[in-house]
């Protein structure tokens, strides 16, 4: 209640005041802050910037994840072993893992991991985090967040993998179903719960990054309308300088409702929740 609903409702309720540097405002502006944001072109550039993380991270994660769970569930030895090792990075801190990517891995000077590796092949140094070469930093990005979670969405599938009984594959055998034969016509039909949870998820998770854009990016200086999500933009707008709490709640609500369009709508193409799944 205090930590989770209180913070939700006054925050709907500070958006339709006009709340600079106080959560007590006084002065009604009614819908005024949901106009500005709505046309706000760093707010719709900042939706962009989801739509092309979850362009990437979403399917990328999602066959990641499913691939290592077939691996690990047909591995005949050391199968604890390769889980635990899979599911390791989950426990990691994502502010942790972003300084190493930052500093050690993607560091853009000739000393770090990757332009040494590129170096041995005589390919010159790159600059990863540079925003005039935007491509360079999403891989950086959408590395770091694959690492990360990509352990314990293969632990979903693993679990769902272990609820199909072994005299399905036994069956299919019989009539020359096995290995993609046996995945496509046995296995992955009968993930399909667990693929429309994973799916959800994950698109929700991406709606919510911040952690490795804010410590990633945080070299350039500034954050270029094309490296800034959602949650960056409102981070700035409600607690930067200004304190606009006004206008951070107003995006809070306008991006929550957003995340739980998509949710249903997902929902409802993929058959969340009906009986035959």
């Amino acid at each position: 209640m205090i930590f989770v609903i209180v913070p939700i409702v006054w925050s709907v309720w500070l958006s339709f005041f006009d709340a600079h540097n106080t959560v007590t405002p006084t002065h009604f502006v009614g819908l005024d802050n949901y106009r500005d944001m709505l046309t706000d072109p760093a707010f719709r550039s900042s939706l962009l910037t989801f739509v092309v993380f979850a362009v990437f991270i979403v399917p990328i994660t999602f066959v990641a994840s499913l691939g290592l769970a077939v691996l690990v569930a047909g591995a005949k030895r050391f199968q604890a072993f390769f889980r635990s090792v899979f599911f390791l990075p989950t426990a990691c801190s994502y502010v942790v893992a972003s300084m190493i990517w930052r500093k050690s891995l993607f560091s853009g000077v000739s000393s770090g991991l990757a332009n040494t590796v590129l170096g041995w092949f005589g390919h010159p140094a790159i600059p990863w985090l540079s925003v005039v070469h935007p491509p360079w930093y999403w891989l950086v990005i959408v590395t770091v967040r694959l690492w990360l979670q990509v352990g314990f969405f293969m632990v979903l599938f693993l679990a769902a993998l272990g609820r199909i009984p072994t005299t399905l594959y036994e069956a299919g055998a019989l009539d020359g179903a096995v290995g993609w034969k046996a995945f496509r016509h046995i296995t992955f039909p009968l993930l399909r719960p667990a693929s429309t949870a994973v799916l959800l998820l994950l698109l929700v998770n991406a709606f919510q990054a911040f952690d490795e854009f804010y410590n990633i990016m945080v070299t350039t200086g500034g954050y270029p309308p094309y490296a800034r999500p959602p949650l960056i933009y409102l981070f700035y707008t409600a607690l930067g300088s200004v304190q606009d709490f006004g206008h951070g709640g107003a995006g809070a609500v306008i991006l929550t409702l957003i995340i739980a369009i998509f949710a249903l709508v997902q929902g409802k193409v993929t058959g969340l929740g009906r009986k035959d799944t």
